[in-house]
């Protein structure tokens, strides 16, 4: 089943025999930090084992936000979209970044209260975020019948073209001199003296004194080869886009039956929230106390199952020695199939609120696997244990938004250089030194 068809863009060759930082992994995340080591000219490769943006930074809804985020993530949220903003004229390419403002529309009274408690964290950042009632959530859904309670927006929230953004900032990152490498499955990290030495990849062992696990999914499997547990699980979300669609909202919006998107070709991304698979796999159990808390606040919007990990995965509990190919150049891209039945169903809920949609067909519908933490907040964190190790990952669904700040405070914990935000509540021990797990509130 193809995935979205992304942007093309060239990358490296050879492999370079020693660099000051490689970068595992060629999502958001990855290229973001390429481009800000790069522009501060520090020797940068970035080793890819499939397509660059080929797994979730090219499949999710292409929301960029700050509204209703976890109160540890509104503050990276804030500067990623100020870096958003500047970002096409800086890798002098198209994101697809605009800000036509987001809704999470209320249909309850509780979703009301939800959103109350939520504009506490507003009032406190400075947002430009409001509560307002029916006649003004009409306003912003052109071409909707539906009537609804009313909504919280956030106008200067917006939208970009996940197909897009990650070409174009890997572009910009390889015109500043980082190296690219797709194709290119990294086996595992070499330490020496007590610290990273090289990354070891399937075309040959890099040299370098720093090595960034931005690897998504995979990153859990990759850390595993090091002794260094990372609590993460992964969770399918299927997504349909339509073809163009005239008369509509130029944002996004959410109800809890369907999301919605505009497009930069004219159609709409469409999605449910509430229709996600954890397939259950070996760390399902390993994980079961940690991300107990999580599964019971989730439980009407994540199922469990089976799927083709669960089997899989069976077969990756050990890391393989370095000298031998393994899951990574096994599985060049995860390209879950997708649930056609729940996209369908958010595409019949969003045609039932805005009958415009009824002339558009669905074009495409395709699948993520989202890598996801015990609290739904990204490890972004240096490793005592292994100096030179950056880890940047977990982004549970937040990911693309957020990317391009991820990566300045990634390429910062990478140099010692001074944070863009304060990393701590990003740190991998939060999850084994005594630190009581937290979970945001329903919003």
């Amino acid at each position: 089943m193809p995935g979205p068809r992304l942007d093309p863009v060239e990358t490296d060759q050879n492999l370079p025999a020693k660099a000051d930082v490689v970068i595992i992994g060629g999502g958001i995340v990855g290229v973001s930090t390429a481009l800000m080591l790069a522009e501060r000219g520090v020797s940068t490769v970035l080793c890819e084992k499939g397509v660059l943006g080929g797994e979730q930074s090219s499949r999710n809804w292409g929301w960029v936000r700050v509204m209703g985020r976890d109160r540890r993530e509104i503050p990276l949220a804030i500067e990623a979209l100020k870096i958003w903003d500047g970002l096409d004229a800086r890798v002098k390419g198209e994101t697809g970044f605009r800000r036509a403002g987001i809704l999470y529309i209320s249909e309850t009274e509780q979703d009301v209260a939800n959103r109350d408690r939520w504009m506490e964290l507003a009032r406190l950042h400075g947002l430009d975020t409001r509560q307002i009632g029916p006649t003004e959530t009409a306003a912003l859904m052109p071409g909707a019948k539906a009537h609804y309670l009313g909504a919280m927006v956030t106008a200067s929230d917006a939208r970009a073209e996940p197909q897009k953004a990650v070409p174009a900032i890997a572009a910009g990152a390889r015109a500043r001199g980082a190296i690219l490498l797709a194709g290119c499955a990294v086996r595992g990290i070499e330490t020496s003296g007590g610290r990273v030495s090289a990354v070891v990849t399937e075309k040959g062992r890099i040299a370098c004194s720093t090595a960034i696990v931005a690897g998504g999914a995979w990153s859990r499997l990759l850390l595993k080869g090091l002794g260094i547990t990372l609590p993460q699980l992964k969770v399918r979300n299927s997504v349909l886009r339509t073809g163009p669609v005239d008369g509509g909202p130029q944002g996004a919006g959410a109800t809890a039956t369907y999301a919605y998107r505009k497009r930069l070709d004219g159609g709409y991304t469409i999605a449910g929230g509430s229709d996600n698979l954890h397939a259950l796999v070996p760390d399902s159990f390993r994980f079961l106390r940690l991300f107990a808390p999580a599964r019971k606040a989730e439980a009407g919007s994540v199922q469990i199952g089976l799927s083709a990990r669960s089997f899989e995965e069976l077969f990756e509990i050990r890391p393989v020695p370095l000298d031998r190919p393994g899951a990574f150049e096994r599985h060049r891209i995860l390209d879950p199939r997708p649930d056609e039945a729940s996209a369908l169903k958010a595409f019949a809920a969003a045609r039932a609120a805005f009958p415009i949609f009824n002339g558009a067909a669905p074009a495409q519908v395709w699948a993520g696997l989202i890598d996801v933490t015990p609290d739904a907040v990204p490890v972004i964190s240096t490793v005592e244990s292994l100096p030179g190790l950056v880890i940047s990952t977990g982004y549970s669904g937040h990911g693309f938004g957020i990317g391009p700040g991820a990566g300045h405070l990634t390429a910062d914990l990478a140099l010692g250089d001074a944070p863009i935000v304060d990393p701590t509540p990003f740190r991998l021990q939060r999850f084994f030194d005594g630190t009581p797990l937290e979970l945001a509130p329903p919003v």
